[in-house]
């Protein structure tokens, strides 16, 4: 298979192609005349376009397809059956796109008759195409190691052996080394196996060539045309592994692991290979793109309907204490990356520092003595999360996603609980899975559960489920509030 900008521009260029031919073949006036004798398409018009109006027709077309095949530009891996079945799903997208354009009687619309004529046509050449750039060329896919283990490193590339891939060599970290799980303690202290190379980074001896630090990964798959990075990590360290996972995703390359160590990572199912693949995009572009609608629309009528209460909450808080309004905190993101997101304050001022207690993301605000009397009816309310609306509209958190962590109670939970990284594959939200079951961070084994659930089933119709759960029981938590207040 060809990789890198070469399949980009192959695959672009071949759908234009084939779009236009198709556009070309059945605005031809003989096989318009054809298939008009058919009894159910003989109601459609027949009038062929010509001139500019055609080269519109033919170029409206083109846009609009090539759009909708956005996800099969990526040079990755897949089976024949999954490109067809994509290429397919992504040619109705398209149809139903140029149609919905008809359907507002634009000047230049692709008429219904080349609609229904060039549907067929491109179910079977589009798929063929993309099915055809994925043949195998003269070289088999390009991969290289990335890890900062030598038992892992060297097993990764014993396994290599096993597969068609071809091992161009390895990177390993630049930082001084700490041993590896393989080794004995001796040999930890004293970095056995290991020798300098010219960027800094250090060697293994596993006969392959070193291409340098982990600093290097993205300039190595751009320059070596890297189609899989096997990930060959002792811990799952989110500075380095996720790290590796984030360049990964950026540039359209497949990763995998060793079966024996893939316990951190989503795995794609059924994979049965000693290297299997990791899912490091497991929502379809679909879903990405109505999920993020979605949370744009949620959060900025929000912040737009409840400009009020916010301004109600602020002035309360002034009142109470004096002091500020907002509180803010560092929670983990997508891949073990880190960002602020802001809170109403809760607490008496500079509650951490004062008492020495971390904050943790879900504290009972009705037992915490830190709490104010403002912020026990914000907490209990949930009022004290609207300002997370605003780092739900600039992206980066969502709606509806497993709640984001402090990253150092992430790192605690992670000694205890092994699945706790593969929260981190997909972005952190407002509400869960696990809240709408009142499980918190204080019950980290009950609450990756939930989390994992969410990650294998969601979609977007199952966070509009999760969403309106949590409305629903915002709304009766408030009216607990009332209730109890009037009796």
């Amino acid at each position: 298979m060809d990789t890198g900008w070469r399949y980009r521009v192959a695959s672009v260029g071949g759908v234009a192609m084939l779009v236009t031919v198709a556009v070309m073949l059945v605005n031809n006036s003989t096989v318009q005349a054809a298939v008009s004798a058919v009894p159910v398409l003989a109601r459609l018009p027949v009038d062929p376009p010509t001139g500019a109006e055609f080269a519109i027709e033919i170029a409206l077309t083109v846009v609009v397809v090539a759009g909708a095949f956005v996800p099969l530009y990526k040079p990755r891996p897949r089976r024949i059956l999954d490109i067809v079945a994509l290429a397919h799903k992504r040619t109705f997208v398209a149809v139903f796109a140029l149609a919905t354009i008809g359907y507002f009687d634009y000047s230049y619309k692709v008429p219904r008759l080349t609609l229904v004529l060039i549907t067929p046509l491109l179910l079977v050449t589009l798929p063929a195409w993309f099915i055809w750039l994925r043949r195998p060329e003269a070289r088999s896919e390009r991969a290289i190691i990335v890890g900062d283990d030598i038992t892992e490193i060297s097993r990764v590339a014993q396994a290599t052996g096993e597969t068609d891939l071809t091992l161009l060599g390895y990177l390993f970290p630049t930082r001084a080394y700490r041993g590896s799980r393989g080794q004995s303690g001796e040999d930890r202290e004293s970095g056995a196996g290991l020798r300098s190379v010219a960027d800094g980074g250090l060697g293994v001896d596993v006969n392959l060539e070193q291409l340098g630090g982990l600093s290097r990964l993205e300039d190595i798959l751009v320059t070596q045309d890297i189609d899989t990075v096997i990930l060959a990590f002792g811990e799952t360290d989110r500075a380095e592994f996720f790290g590796a996972l984030d360049a990964c995703y950026e540039h359209g390359v497949a990763a995998k692991a060793h079966r024996d160590t893939a316990d951190a990572v989503l795995l794609a199912e059924d994979d049965p290979g000693v290297l299997v693949d990791i899912d490091i995009e497991p929502w379809d572009v679909q879903d990405h793109l109505l999920k993020r609608a979605f949370d744009v629309a949620f959060a900025g009528g929000g912040l737009l309907g409840l400009s009020p209460i916010i301004l109600a909450i602020a002035v309360a808080i002034k009142l109470d204490d004096g002091g500020s309004t907002l509180y803010q905190q560092e929670r983990t993101a997508v891949f073990g990356e880190t960002f602020d997101v802001y809170k109403f304050r809760s607490m008496v001022e500079d509650a951490e520092s004062k008492t020495g207690v971390k904050i943790s993301d879900e504290d009972d605000g009705g037992v915490d003595p830190r709490v104010t009397r403002v912020g026990r009816v914000l907490r209990q309310t949930h009022l004290d999360e609207i300002p997370q609306l605003w780092a739900v509209l600039s992206g980066k958190m969502s709606v509806v996603g497993p709640r984001p962590e402090r990253p150092e109670i992430d790192a605690d939970i992670q000694h205890g609980v092994d699945d706790w990284p593969k929260r981190w594959f997909v972005k952190p939200g407002l509400t869960g899975l696990a809240q709408i079951n009142d499980v918190t961070g204080k019950e980290p084994d009950q609450k990756i559960r939930y989390d994992l659930q969410y990650i294998k089933r969601q979609s977007f119709s199952f966070d509009m489920k999760i969403v309106t759960r949590q409305i629903w029981k915002v709304l009766a938590d408030s009216a607990a509030i009332v209730t109890n207040k009037q009796e």
